[in-house]
């Protein structure tokens, strides 16, 4: 019986989803729009709040909702929320020194060396600032720097494949449960999970009445099914990412037209960075800092230092202020028996790229792939846990090349971060599956050009890492710099060329806070 048992599969026609912040009904509604001839059910403990802090997103958001066929107009308003295209890194890399991560594609006119030709560029002109790398590939640039924004331009700006949201996570959830889960067919229970019943399958039962095929535990860093229920392991990730404790607040604007930006703003400071992110009807800010640097209270004392000097507001001491422990890293097994972990529940990567939702909807998009079989085997669950785990490791290197290309020395934190030993893999010559620390180092000083599909070129380019150099250019082409010049320039003239006429086109668009108030918020 036991063999039978082990080999019979699992048949998933009911699905219950525990834990109701925005993973929770996001799941619900990845499930319903899928699969709506499933019973999908959302049980929501009164007695737990969310975390709800998770107020920027990066743009693969965009495509979950248009799979959703959530438009824009509807959802944005309800939920506090505005564009957002790209990330500022302030002091990242040196104190004074800022730089953008666009998102969308880079607009590239010639084939000679593409995103290398403005590196070519940095050779030529040294005084050129590392900022400029983004204002040459990335039209909405313009956008940024004057903030503005329009969908009908004369940029090559692809609008709908190039942004995403900032918006209030607490509001998204209560959204998706108002406006798209209840109305297709979503059950929703109000009701604290107090007994969890077992068998050989896993969870048998939720207080006792509440029985399903698959339970799907939401319920954030309690991780409350898969790892206090069924003790799967944790495997820490704080030696690669050292942050674990953060300070949130909101505060209100000053200056709506001058403060509403588009792109969310990551300022390094003593032992941690900060964000801001413009809300329609406020900012949204918070310290991420690692405790064993700095104590909480002492954390606090900066981060209000920051908002007073940095920021300029006036009343810190009556802002409400959220402390928030973290578990840096990702379960061994995503899916075991008949559960399965989405959002922190599962794993979580510091929030400096905004990724919090981003393991969510990515989670969930390989989870129903994985239910579109007939009946789930050892196979398909393990399957699972290989691809997030493994898109989960590569977001995590990315996260992690922000902190070791920093030239910060500073302050014990960023001290140890200059010293820091990253990867073994670098110094054995091991294999690492994942496409991070490894392939990095291969691209820089095998092929000398970082792809243009990922984010690393962008980083590089902020923190002075090029993938090339003029010395090795010189020596694997045999050229001298006459010769060098002569061939690249054009390429260099035509950077420039086209930052400026971006920069002009732009210039009759309406300002960010118009866009929006006219596009969303009339």
């Amino acid at each position: 019986m036991m063999v039978e048992a082990q080999f019979k599969g699992l048949f998933v026609n009911k699905i219950i989803v525990v834990g109701g912040g925005s993973a929770g009904w996001m799941t619900a509604a990845t499930l319903i729009k899928t699969f709506p001839k499933k019973t999908i059910t959302v049980i929501d403990s009164p007695n737990v709040p969310t975390v709800g802090v998770g107020e920027s997103t990066l743009q693969a958001m965009k495509a979950w909702t248009k799979y959703l066929e959530i438009s824009d107009k509807d959802f944005l308003k309800h939920v506090d929320g505005t564009y957002k295209l790209g990330i500022k890194f302030t002091d990242l890399y040196k104190k004074g020194e800022a730089f953008h991560y666009p998102f969308g594609q880079p607009f590239i006119t010639n084939n000679k060396a593409e995103l290398n030709d403005w590196w070519f560029k940095k050779f030529l002109k040294p005084e050129t600032s590392n900022s400029n790398y983004a204002e040459c590939y990335y039209p909405q640039m313009a956008y940024i720097n004057q903030n503005k924004l329009s969908k009908s331009n004369n940029i090559p700006f692809d609008f709908e494949h190039s942004v995403t949201y900032h918006f209030d996570a607490t509001k998204f959830g209560l959204w998706l449960r108002d406006y798209y889960c209840i109305p297709k067919g979503v059950k929703h229970i109000k009701e604290h999970i107090e007994t969890i019943e077992q068998d050989k399958e896993g969870i048998a039962s939720l207080n006792g009445k509440h029985k399903a095929d698959l339970y799907i535990d939401c319920t954030g860093f309690k991780s409350l099914l898969l790892g206090q229920n069924l003790k799967e392991e944790f495997i820490n990730y704080n030696e690669r990412l050292p942050n674990n404790s953060a300070w949130a607040t909101k505060i209100k604007y000053k200056d709506k037209e001058k403060q509403l930006v588009p792109y969310t703003d990551c300022t390094a400071i003593e032992n941690g960075w900060v964000w801001r992110v413009p809300l329609w009807s406020r900012l949204g800010t918070g310290y991420v800092y690692s405790d064993k640097f700095v104590s909480d209270e002492d954390a606090l004392k900066e981060f209000k230092s920051h908002l007073k000097n940095k920021e300029k507001v006036s009343n810190v001491e009556k802002l409400e202020y959220r402390n928030i422990k973290s578990r840096v890293g990702i379960h061994r097994r995503l899916w075991v028996k008949n559960v399965v972990a989405i959002g922190l529940s599962a794993g979580f990567i510091e929030p400096l790229e905004g990724n919090g939702l981003f393991s969510v909807h990515e989670f969930l998009m390989k989870l129903v792939r994985t239910l579109n079989r007939e009946k789930i085997s050892q196979w398909d669950k393990d399957n699972f846990t290989f691809q997030c785990k493994l898109l989960f490791d590569n977001f995590s290197q990315f996260v992690a090349m922000h902190y070791a290309l920093s030239q910060r020395t500073d302050t014990k934190y960023w001290e140890a971060n200059f010293n820091k030993e990253w990867s073994r893999h670098l110094i054995d010559l091991t294999r690492d599956l994942s496409e991070g620390f490894v392939t990095n180092a291969i691209t820089k000083n095998s092929t000398f050009q970082f792809e243009k599909n990922e984010g690393l070129h962008c980083i590089a380019a902020g923190m002075n890492w090029p993938p090339t150099d003029l010395e090795s250019m010189l020596y694997l082409n045999q050229m001298n710099k006459k010769q060098w010049i002569y061939t690249f320039k054009p390429c260099i003239d035509n950077l420039d060329k086209q930052q400026k006429l971006w920069k002009k086109s732009v210039k009759s668009s309406p300002s960010f806070y118009k866009f929006m108030k006219d596009y969303i918020y009339s």
